[in-house]
Formats: structure tokens, C-alpha cells, sequence
């Protein structure tokens, strides 16, 4: 009988010891970000002291998704929302008066200079501002800023933890920007050309001196046209360009027909609009710009 005892004893100590961990974790400001990049920035950013999900999670398309139900009750406990704004969540507007939630929206993009869809080759589909921001680093520390400001707002105790991670964070992305732009000086100018699905990286091209050609504009929405597909295969076949890289977020058919009528290759898959899953090559937003960066090389320098 003492021996129970003592069990039960040691049993309830255990759980004493525990509850504090639980409530804390109750505690934690909930961050809900629209979709999976934006959720990486904000987990960075917010580390150990907030809970971060994803409307839109791995593999996901933020152009044309649906919200459901549970996206609702997820923005009303939520402390902040992180939108990425450029008018590419058509839908969150709706989804945050639907819900009802009282958390203020961070808006990640907030003072990016915003590229027009004209500027690099496309004017048609849903909207005339490309909203891929984050293709270019030096965008993604204006994310990150915009985040880290966003969370000191919705929870002040957590100021200083914020600050630092968010200064580890821009060193990282520093780091990140250095090693794409020796990548890209790597290839011979004349090779650096790409097909991809979508219109997604004209901010990378600004930045770093690639050019993309897409038979889709800078929504996935945009249905491509006939006209389109027939003037890239002739482009690919006058100007010889060499690789063609089908997105995670897109049909592949599209641009495998495009390779096959062109004699282009296909260089891989790359990752656009959303990461992977954890365990995949893009599983972060850091880890996806150096999975692109590498299939680009490998594919161009060849």
C-alpha cells in the first residue's frame, strides 16, 4: 500500500511539474499566416514564444484556394494574422470579416516596391500587380521587419525576444542573397533563360539577372492560351533556351507539352508560391531559395 501511495505521489508531482509547460503553451500568442512562406517567416521571427499555423499549408496554391470552415475559427483565436498583401489572397479579406476575429493583419509586403505585371512581359490574368515578392531576399527582409513589428504590436512582453530573432534571421538572409547572386554570376549570361508554369518570378529576375518566361501571368487563375504556348515554343526553339521547370503549385502537363514540342528539357521541379513538406528539399523558405538556386545551376551551367 505505501508503495502505491508513493507511485501516486510521484505521479501527481509529475503532473504538478507539467501543468505549468501546458498553460504555457495554452498561453502562447496564436499567429496565423496565410500560407506556408509567410508561416516559416513568422515562426523565425516569433521562435519558442507564439504558435504558428498555416491557412494554406505544403504544396498549397494561395492564388485559388477555398477556406473552409476551421479556417474561420482559426482566425478568431488568433492574436495576429500575416497576410502577404500585393493582392495575392483574394479571399482573406472575406475570410477576416467572415470570422469575425479582432486580431490586426500584418501585412508582410508593406513597403515593397511593387513590380506591375507589364513590367516583365505579362498584363493579363486577375490582377495587374505581381505579388511574388519574396522571390527577391531583399524583399524578405522587409517581411520579416514588417512580421517582427506586427508581433511586438499584438504581444509587447515579447519585444526583445522578437528584436533577436529577427536580427539572427536578417544575418541568415544576408548570407542567403550573397549565395544567389554567386550562383547566378556562375552561369554564362547567355544561357540564363527559364520556362516555369507561372509567371512567379519576375522579382527574382529583377534581382539577380535570370529571365522567366511563362505561358501563365502571375496567377495561377489565368487559363494559359493557345497563342501563348505556341509563341514560347517558338521562343525556345529560336533562342535556344535550354530548361524548363515545372512548379509545385502547377499542373505539370502544361509545361511537359511544352518540352516535348520544343525539345527543351525538363529541369526539375521547383518551388514558387509554397514550400514542401518538412521533410522535402524546400521545407523552409531558406532551404526553397537554395533548392531553386541549385535545379537553376544544375540545369543552365550543364
Amino acid at each position: 500500500m505505501l508503495r502505491r501511495r508513493n507511485v501516486l505521489t510521484s505521479l501527481a508531482a509529475v503532473a504538478a511539474s507539467a501543468l505549468p509547460l501546458a498553460v504555457a503553451a495554452q498561453d502562447k500568442p496564436k499567429v496565423v499566416a496565410t500560407f506556408s512562406i509567410l508561416a516559416d517567416l513568422a515562426k523565425n521571427v516569433g521562435g519558442d514564444r507564439v504558435e504558428v499555423t498555416a491557412l494554406v499549408g505544403p504544396d498549397g496554391d494561395a492564388h485559388v484556394y477555398s477556406p473552409t470552415p476551421a479556417d474561420g475559427r482559426r482566425l478568431a483565436e488568433a492574436k495576429l494574422v500575416v497576410a502577404n498583401g500585393l493582392k495575392l489572397e483574394g479571399w482573406v479579406g472575406r475570410l477576416i470579416k467572415s470570422s469575425g476575429t479582432k486580431a490586426p493583419v500584418a501585412e508582410a509586403a508593406k513597403g515593397v516596391q511593387p513590380l506591375k505585371t507589364a513590367e516583365h512581359g505579362h498584363d493579363h490574368g486577375h490582377t495587374d500587380v505581381d505579388p511574388h515578392a519574396w522571390q527577391n531576399v531583399a524583399n524578405v527582409k522587409r517581411y520579416v521587419a514588417n512580421i517582427r513589428d506586427g508581433l511586438i504590436a499584438a504581444d509587447p512582453a515579447g519585444k526583445a525576444a522578437y528584436e533577436a530573432n529577427a536580427a539572427a534571421y536578417l544575418e541568415k538572409l544576408d548570407a542567403l542573397d550573397k549565395d544567389v547572386k554567386a550562383a547566378i554570376d556562375a552561369i554564362p549570361r547567355d544561357r540564363r533563360k527559364i520556362i516555369t508554369s507561372h509567371d512567379a518570378f519576375g522579382y527574382f529576375q529583377k534581382a539577380y539577372g535570370v529571365t522567366f518566361i511563362a505561358p501563365q501571368g502571375v496567377s495561377t487563375e489565368a487559363e494559359a492560351s493557345a497563342k501563348d504556348v505556341a509563341r514560347i515554343i517558338q521562343q525556345i526553339r529560336r533562342e535556344k533556351i535550354r530548361a524548363v521547370f515545372l512548379e509545385n503549385v502547377s499542373d505539370p502537363r502544361l509545361l511537359e507539352r511544352i518540352a516535348k514540342e520544343s525539345g527543351a528539357r525538363i529541369g526539375g521541379k521547383i518551388y514558387s508560391d509554397a514550400l514542401s513538406g518538412p521533410d522535402g528539399p524546400a521545407g523552409t523558405y531558406i532551404d526553397m531559395m537554395r533548392h531553386n538556386i541549385r535545379a537553376f545551376s544544375a540545369a543552365l551551367s550543364s
